[in-house]
């Protein structure tokens, strides 16, 4: 089939790229002439495992295409992925001026029956906008030319994303028509051989699904974290609590590890969006405000265990922190919980030396330069290097290089044998043993 992705961030990159892995011709747009550019070059915008390998060999192979011009896709192109931004606002609602462009600009160039796919993460009832500012602009052209919208949300986890897409646990699909079904399924046929994984359903209920699946996995995290901060309390470990609930086969062990907080493109905005959708509808989401309010003071739990272990007074105190990305596996740092720490511990007077396996040109990019001007802020080179003279170490982002490092010369390199474990990636009684001070989350 010969596709349109509309957006080469996450979502369409890997979206375009794994169905040119398939055979399919995939021509993938964005306005931004650099990026495409550097793609065309070979040239990745975003850290993903294995993605890199696969957009070159399908570029090179002719299946992969990079384009500015939509126009120039659409000419031979009937199945056009929307897969652009839709950044939150103030208010926690998702910004669709991205997504309803791209609408508008289809309408303006589309020539004969085609399918419209929200692939991008939209609030109940997008797809209705969209049919509808897709039919303005047809109207204004005074010709009458039929399209289906239909949605199909993504289910991709960063560090993961095109086993994720290529192995897919489910397929949605929201439609209310049966010719855009049949080109849907015929385009996913062969992600689905071994067992059938497509679920249909009507498109407001697949825009649903997707926010409701989000929210639940971030209220399993919020409740653990909360467990955690009760456990510390008390005087519980809560590993052997996380041991001893996940082994109900009702709740399991998926999405129970208590931390310093989720981040990332997903979690936190399609909280946000489900709230004010619930607000906007006359609902008081009192679960879902309490899950984001609880992700928000994790967050800072790490500061503040830092703080009170220095008595209050971080002046001229220098910590080394590992983890940047909100997660392993991929570069982004939006909403990373890395961000939150370094700035309380800034604000507070001490200096911070960083290190991150694959984040630290967005770190660069992203973390404001007065920190690096100043001095507050440095970034190291190599995991020990961010160990060189510290007081102590907060582990941020559960890398796996930082799971099994050399104590014995972390003593050595460090001014304090002191850690503050933000992932419980440490034992306790292990690291008590070698010398150091510990403190997890919620860990004894």
């Amino acid at each position: 089939m010969n596709l349109t992705v509309i957006g080469t961030g996450y979502v369409g990159l890997v979206t375009g790229t794994c169905f040119a892995e398939m055979g399919n011709r995939v021509t993938c747009v964005d306005v931004d002439a650099a990026k495409v550019n550097r793609l065309k070059q070979g040239e990745i915008p975003i850290y993903e495992p294995g993605l890199d390998t696969l957009v070159l060999s399908n570029f090179k192979a002719g299946r992969l295409q990079f384009t500015t011009s939509l126009a120039e896709a659409m000419a031979d192109s009937n199945v056009y992925f929307i897969a652009v931004g839709t950044p939150p606002g103030e208010d926690g609602s998702a910004d669709l001026q991205y997504v309803l462009a791209v609408a508008r600009e289809i309408g303006r160039h589309l020539q004969d029956y085609a399918v419209i796919v929200d692939k991008s993460t939209v609030p109940v009832g997008t797809a209705d906008k969209v049919r509808e500012a897709l039919a303005n602009e047809l109207a204004k052209r005074g010709v009458e030319i039929p399209f289906d919208v239909v949605s199909n949300p993504e289910f991709l986890k960063e560090g993961a994303a095109v086993n994720d897409f290529m192995r897919p646990d489910r397929i949605i699909i929201g439609a209310d028509s049966n010719r855009a079904l049949e080109t849907m399924r015929s385009l996913y046929a062969d992600f689905s051989r071994n067992h059938d994984r497509i679920l249909e359903m009507g498109i407001r209920d697949a825009e649903m699904t997707k926010y409701t699946a989000n929210a639940m996995l971030a209220t399993k995290i919020s409740f653990m974290n909360e467990v955690s901060t009760l456990c510390d309390r008390l005087g519980v470990d809560v590993e052997k609590v996380r041991l001893g609930i996940g082994s109900d086969s009702r709740i399991g062990y998926s999405f129970i590890y208590p931390g310093c907080g989720y981040g990332g493109s997903c979690f936190p905005k399609d909280v946000k969006a489900l709230i004010h959708m619930a607000e906007k509808n006359g609902i008081d989401p009192l679960i879902l405000q309490s899950v984001d309010r609880r992700n928000e003071a994790q967050k800072h739990v790490l500061f503040e265990k830092i703080s009170e272990h220095f008595g209050g007074n971080l002046t001229g105190v220098t910590i080394g922190v590992w983890g940047l990305a909100f997660k392993p596996g991929t570069d982004d740092m939006r909403e990373a919980p890395s961000v939150v720490l370094i700035q309380s511990l800034i604000e507070a007077g001490a200096r911070v030396l960083a290190y991150d396996p694959v984040a630290m040109d967005v770190a660069r990019e992203e973390l404001p330069s007065a920190w690096f001007e100043l001095g507050s802020l440095q970034l190291a080179s190599h995991q020990y290097e961010a160990l060189q003279g510290v007081d102590a170490l907060a582990l941020v982002t559960e890398w796996k290089p930082f799971r099994h490092p050399d104590f014995t010369a972390m003593k050595r390199m460090m001014k304090q044998a002191v850690i503050f474990d933000g992932r419980n990636q440490y034992d306790p009684k292990s690291l008590k043993a070698e010398g150091f001070q510990y403190q997890g989350i919620g860990r004894r």
